[in-house]
């Protein structure tokens, strides 16, 4: 009992080990009576027997006991990012934080309700370790105020910008971001066509910024992404005439048809498409480009 009470307190930590053996592959090193393992593929230099080395000590996915002297991004009270790599629904999802043959489980009990929501292989989960009763090891996300901990504030130059950003957590009012450049990011339910999923990487717009420094985001396309090839050309031909073109729905189907080489009624439904979306005008006969900035 004595010796699984002290290698409970040894997993995560970063401990002390002496060299008592070796064979092709490993190095084996004890610490007050336990042994570890070491991989020597991580020494670049030949160990000794009673050389003393330090390293974070885990148990393997063969419940091997091993040290690693290249430190996991993760630790107790330090938060990282680490890649979902698989999951499982009776148990969660697994993380890859650069541990040699062991990747972390982040419980469902911190995952959300909905499976379709948790993360998928490739998103990412800021993370710290914690070890239960028996030793086991686990990851638990990084909670709001850790986040607001690691944040910066984004200035009024964002407007209008794009941003990368990992959703970290899932609301009813909206999805909580943090982008590449940490800057924290709020997703409206009215900016989305779907919810991200926890951990998933999102390409988003800044359509605001608030007093305390939060940005409000969408993840809807720009109006004239959004808008049809025929729309797009017409738009191109405004923005190289000055903002200003003599052709308006009004114009002749001949007129239209010579300048812009469509028919009349894809030319109609186009220019309704940029008036819907707040890029065009027509007044006295003439379209004008509006200043979207």
């Amino acid at each position: 009992m004595e010796e699984i009470m002290n290698k409970n307190e040894m997993i995560g930590q970063i401990i002390e080990v002496r060299v008592t053996d070796a064979n092709d592959e490993f190095y084996f090193l004890q610490n007050e009576g336990t042994t570890y393992r070491l991989a020597k593929e991580e020494i670049t230099t030949q160990l000794d027997k009673e050389n003393v080395i330090s390293g974070f000590a885990y148990e393997n996915e063969n419940h091997e006991l091993q040290i690693t002297t290249n430190l996991p991004k993760s630790q107790f009270n330090r938060y990282a990012f680490g890649k979902v790599v698989a999951s499982r629904r009776d148990l969660g999802v697994f993380v890859d934080i650069g541990l040699p043959n062991k990747d972390v489980v982040v419980s469902l009990d911190e995952l959300p309700e909905l499976t379709d929501l948790w993360p998928k292989n490739g998103d990412s989960l800021m993370i710290a370790l914690k070890v239960d009763g028996k030793g086991r090891l686990w990851g638990t996300i990084a909670t709001e105020e850790i986040f607001k901990g690691i944040s910066v504030k984004a200035n009024e130059s964002m407007k209008n910008k794009d941003v990368e950003a990992i959703a970290y957590r899932l609301k009813m009012a909206g999805t909580h971001v943090i982008t590449s450049d940490f800057e924290l990011g709020f997703i409206h339910p009215s900016e989305r066509d779907r919810e991200p999923r926890l951990g998933e990487h999102l390409k988003a717009r800044v359509i605001g910024i608030r007093p305390d420094g939060t940005l409000n985001l969408s993840l809807r396309r720009r109006a004239y992404e959004a808008i049809s090839d025929d729309a797009q050309m017409i738009l191109a031909a405004l923005q190289h005439s000055d903002g200003i073109l003599n052709y308006t729905d009004k114009s002749t189907p001949e007129d239209i048809k010579k300048y812009f080489g469509i028919s009349k009624g894809q030319f109609k439904r186009a220019v309704g498409h940029l008036m819907k979306a707040g890029l065009v005008r027509q007044v006295d006969g003439k379209m004008y480009i509006n200043d979207t900035k």
